[in-house]
């Protein structure tokens, strides 16, 4: 990495919980490429004066995680259809003060299902309702599932989203008999999450993790949750939030870059992101 210096472009991430990830995998693809780039995580104390600093220092890229997703929208100046559509943003772009929003998380569960070939007949149960629940939900309707439940506690957002693409919803799991399995379970909370209260904590119970035939936690960090651990232990499928996060990654780093990194580059940076 080139020492820091005056003409060093910045990027940054904001997160209640920041992990290395993203950190690890820009600044590896910077390295690689020579460009006179470096990449920050920030844990902020005020959104809202984050967003201002961005756009008054000329900060180049933002990535945006959980809880922040859908505050941010009242603070950037155009919502790319990728993040209008359903209203959840995961990356800003700074173009001489003009933020522009992108949902980059909507690109990497697509390309997840298509490439575990999920059949769309699944049934399927999705835990939360927050931004990232959006893209999940959409992705989902999008390639086809219609037999998805939606779990959340709060019914203001949890059913309203249900409603947009023709799901159901309810408030909590039922029981194993009384509809509380499906074909795929996933985990959009942050049960499970390093740092968190619940980091020892299954999302799903072991029976629903045992009548499903996919096993899907957004989480990324750990790469290897209870939820993943219990699925790869019953021999599922799984999908895991440290693929999302390098799909959705890479997609940020062309935004902010106008690069696109050969595969090669990409599984480096992989790599060097899951090393840590």
């Amino acid at each position: 990495m080139p020492i820091l210096n005056k003409d060093m472009t910045l990027c940054i991430s904001l997160s209640a919980r920041p992990s290395n990830n993203g950190t690890r995998f820009h600044n590896h693809l910077y390295e690689q490429l020579g460009l006179n780039w470096i990449y920050k995580a920030f844990a902020p104390t005020d959104l809202a004066q984050a967003i201002a600093g961005v756009r008054g220092l000329g900060i180049r890229g933002c990535a945006v995680s959980m809880p922040y997703k859908e505050d941010v929208i009242a603070l950037v100046d155009v919502m790319d259809p990728s993040a209008k559509a359903i209203d959840s943003v995961n990356t800003i772009v700074n173009d001489g003060g003009r933020l522009t929003a992108y949902n980059t998380d909507y690109t990497a569960i697509e390309q997840l299902l298509q490439r575990n070939a999920v059949p769309a007949h699944y049934s399927v149960l999705l835990k939360g309702s927050g931004g990232m629940a959006k893209a999940t939900a959409a992705a989902l309707r999008d390639a086809g599932f219609r037999h998805v439940t939606i779990i959340a506690r709060n019914e203001s957002s949890g059913k309203p989203l249900a409603d947009l693409y023709g799901f159901k919803w309810s408030p909590e799991l039922p029981a194993a008999d009384a509809g509380g399995t499906a074909d795929m379970i996933i985990n959009v909370t942050p049960v499970g999450m390093a740092g968190g209260p619940d980091v020892n904590s299954l999302s799903f119970p072991p029976e629903a993790v045992d009548a499903a035939q996919v096993v899907f936690d957004v989480v990324a960090l750990p790469a290897e949750t209870p939820l993943i651990r219990a699925a790869r232990a019953a021999g599922k499928t799984v999908i895991t939030g440290a693929q999302v996060a390098t799909i959705q990654a890479l997609e940020q780093f062309v935004l902010y870059t106008g690069v696109r990194p050969t595969d090669e580059q990409v599984r480096a940076a992989e790599d060097f992101m899951r090393a840590q």
